[in-house]
């Protein structure tokens, strides 16, 4: 009993910041929220030492040779970035109805309808970069669904929050774990999209070139779009430089093959749209742990 209260007065504790946060940003517009809450995160990778030691660590990794003020700016600049991300999840129904800021390219959205208008489902990869919701906003504003796949928060707070906007941008979603894999498997047998975010740590994968150095790696999307025949489409929504807009490219799909080729050849694509924009990747993943 004791135990249960001390969790939830923690949880609370740990939710207040964003509670806080968002409530002071009420009245004003959604780009000036959306910059509120960039601006709060900002601030926290300049000025919280745990925060700026993980984001360095993996930062260096990849850029060894950039001076340590420039990662420094780097730093801030993602958490700027993830605090828009995060704001735009938390509106999600919102977010949604913002058309005008979608701009949509690449062949891999016809192969999507195509592959509806047959009947069959598809498999959509990306990662935490940019505004990864945009992809399933496009797939939305063109008469489809997509359904995704998330890790739920321990945090009931904020589990509450990220769920419900989630939900917003599309239908079914599935946790984690081998029930939310039952129903995904049956979501796309039957002729259901799903979005997967591929860059999380995966102590079950296998270990993959993942931005020039080995990452484990899930092999699950590809091991189910070679099972089903289903189309692999690797898809991002890159954060314009006004802050609002995204470039929502749909890229080509993944030939088929087998699970390790077309997971590397995502992890490629991936890297490649990481190199252009690294302030609009989530850096403190921990993404090379246990590889």
């Amino acid at each position: 009993m004791l135990q249960a209260h001390f969790r939830s007065v923690l949880h609370h504790a740990r939710y207040l910041p964003l509670w806080s946060a968002l409530t002071a940003s009420r009245g004003r517009s959604f780009e000036d929220r959306s910059e509120g809450l960039g601006a709060a995160l900002e601030a926290v990778m300049r000025w919280f030492p745990p925060a700026q030691a993980r984001f360095d660590r993996e930062a260096r990794r990849v850029f060894p040779q950039m001076p340590r003020a420039a990662r420094a700016r780097l730093g801030r600049e993602m958490g700027r970035q993830m605090g828009q991300t995060l704001f735009e999840i938390y509106h999600d129904a919102e977010f949604q109805t913002r058309h005008h800021r979608f701009r949509v390219s690449g062949p891999g959205l016809g192969v999507l309808k195509a592959a509806q208008a047959a009947g069959r489902g598809a498999i959509i990869v990306s990662g935490h970069f940019g505004q990864w919701e945009a992809v399933r906003a496009v797939i939305k504003m063109h008469g489809m669904e997509s359904g995704a796949v998330y890790r739920p928060n321990k945090n009931r707070h904020y589990e509450r929050r990220l769920r419900a906007g989630i939900e917003a941008a599309g239908l079914p979603i599935f946790a984690t774990g081998r029930r939310g894999t039952m129903a995904l498997v049956r979501h796309l047998r039957g002729g259901g999209i799903v979005s997967i975010l591929l860059d999380e740590k995966a102590p079950a994968g296998v270990p993959l070139p993942f931005l020039g150095h080995d990452a484990m790696t899930s092999l699950s999307a590809a091991e189910l779009a070679l099972k089903y025949d289903l189309p692999m489409i690797p898809a991002y929504g890159i954060r314009a430089g006004d802050r609002h807009s995204f470039d929502v490219v749909f890229e080509a799909p993944i030939p088929r093959g087998n699970p390790v080729t077309m997971t590397r050849a995502f992890n490629d694509s991936l890297s490649a749209r990481i190199h252009a924009n690294p302030d609009q990747w989530y850096w403190m993943l921990r993404r090379w742990e246990g590889a």
